[in-house]
């Protein structure tokens, strides 16, 4: 990665987490994680997994169009990309993963990177669904957020935008041929000549990426696909809770998980440090849970996030005998 990006997510991070800390007493921090039931952790952890299974369903039923690739295969694939974005900046992980998919499945890299980009899409359209599910809880939450700002409109202005790209590439799914015949006429002007074919091959694996879209019955199947996911991640949250002297309901916990996945489609440092966690403690603090309180559980939850997926990831990109150099480099440049 460009050092210039690595440091700019630092920067961000780090105003972030000045937010996140400010004014925090650390030993009241560790008294609360101390005091914490870690039992939890464990169906925790295991409904989190399940809701990996249901992203690697998803992303089979994304494929088929393109190949067919079983849940088991793509399961491992889905893992080593949430361990590149946990470990590596800018989401670097969905690129490894469509990277690692070309080199065993042999599915075209932008074919997968455009069933990854409709996977981003229907979950910020998910997420701003759990927070306009809670728009009547957002004035109070509006009031307190300090640094969060005017939450609806920032989630107005968010609908707009992934409700915008939805209907781009539902348009682009099926009108393939005026969607080629459009790129082809714009390359005319704006790319030099011994590119255009490249880029006219890169447009058509691209648009077979979003074949799975062309059909009303599979839209649907996968946007519900998509909030049984995004249930099961907030039902970690609710696990997790019960390790703490802590209780809000179920929605206050889906209002959360939505801000705060919202919050970290921002750049920053390796690991969502800061945007993960500022935004999870303050939507805890509106509801009226101590700030302390409030730290220990949302520090607990973003670990406990992100270590198992990462070791898991981790296991399945050394079995897989690859290496983040330039062997996934030349993979990357078999792309047609």
């Amino acid at each position: 990665m460009r050092r210039w990006q690595f440091w700019a997510g630092v920067a961000i991070s780090l105003v972030f987490i000045y937010f996140a800390l400010r004014g925090l007493q650390f030993e009241d921090v560790w008294e609360t994680l101390e005091g914490a039931n870690y039992f939890w952790l464990i169906p925790g952890v295991l409904i989190y997994m399940v809701g990996v299974l249901a992203r690697a369903w998803r992303w089979h039923y994304l494929l088929l169009p393109v190949k067919s690739v079983p849940t088991t295969t793509l399961f491992p694939i889905t893992a080593i990309g949430y361990m590149g974005n946990n470990i590596y900046p800018a989401r670097a992980g969905e690129v490894l993963r469509a990277i690692v998919l070309k080199k065993f499945e042999g599915v075209s890299i932008s074919a997968s990177l455009a069933t990854i980009v409709v996977e981003r899409v229907f979950d910020g359209v998910v997420m701003l669904g759990f927070v306009f599910l809670n728009l009547p809880e957002l004035a109070r939450l509006t009031a307190s957020s300090g640094f969060i700002g005017n939450i609806q409109t920032l989630s107005l202005w968010g609908a707009g935008i992934f409700l915008g790209v939805l209907v781009l590439f539902l348009l682009a799914a099926m009108y393939p041929e005026r969607m080629i015949w459009f790129i082809k006429a714009m390359s005319t002007y704006l790319v030099p000549a011994r590119f255009r074919q490249q880029v006219y091959q890169l447009a058509e694996n691209f648009l077979g990426g979003l074949a799975a879209l062309r059909s009303p019955k599979d839209v649907l199947m996968i946007f519900f696909t998509s909030i049984v996911i995004w249930l099961l991640e907030t039902a970690k949250y609710w696990f997790v809770m019960h390790a703490f002297p802590l209780e809000v309901s179920f929605f206050t916990l889906m209002l959360m998980n939505g801000i705060v996945n919202l919050a970290t489609t921002i750049p920053s440092a390796p690991g969502y440090v800061g945007t993960f966690d500022a935004p999870g403690i303050a939507v805890l603090q509106a509801y009226g849970v101590d700030k302390a309180l409030a730290a220990g559980y949302t520090l607990l939850l973003h670990v406990a996030l992100w270590v198992p997926i990462t070791a898991l990831g981790a296991y399945y990109f050394v079995r897989a005998g690859m290496k983040w150099d330039q062997s996934m480099e030349r993979v990357r440049l078999e792309e047609e």
